[in-house]
């Protein structure tokens, strides 16, 4: 049974077709992930508050990829192309979260350093 199903799953795997992701997208993911972590580092780094500091980096992405579709959009023979504000955007998502998920983990450890062990 089990070979039935591998040959039946491998046999279908070549109608599938893989997405193509362009070059010009994986630019626009890291340009948003590098001025979201930018943003980020920038809005903790004054006001010490990682909610704030999400949105306004994940805002400053997405707004920076609007702003570039738009500029785009006005050349001649180009047009607004979502797939790019989306890969901006994911970019500055995942910048944001990944860089929210490890900052202001010390406060613990700095109290465990305070604490003495008593024999």
């Amino acid at each position: 049974m089990k070979t039935i199903i591998i040959t039946l799953v491998l046999s279908f795997t070549g109608l599938c077709h893989a997405q193509f992701i362009s070059t010009d997208d994986k630019l626009h993911f890291g340009a948003g992930a590098l001025i979201s972590a930018t943003t980020y580092t920038v809005v903790y780094t004054t006001t010490k508050d990682k909610k704030k500091a999400f949105w306004f980096s994940l805002g400053a992405s997405a707004l920076a990829g609007l702003a570039k579709e738009v500029y785009d959009s006005n050349k001649e023979l180009n047009r607004f192309d979502t797939g790019e504000l989306v890969a901006t955007s994911l970019g500055g998502l995942t910048a944001s979260t990944t860089i929210s998920l490890f900052v202001g983990k010390n406060k613990n450890k700095k109290k465990r350093r305070n604490v003495a062990l008593v024999n």
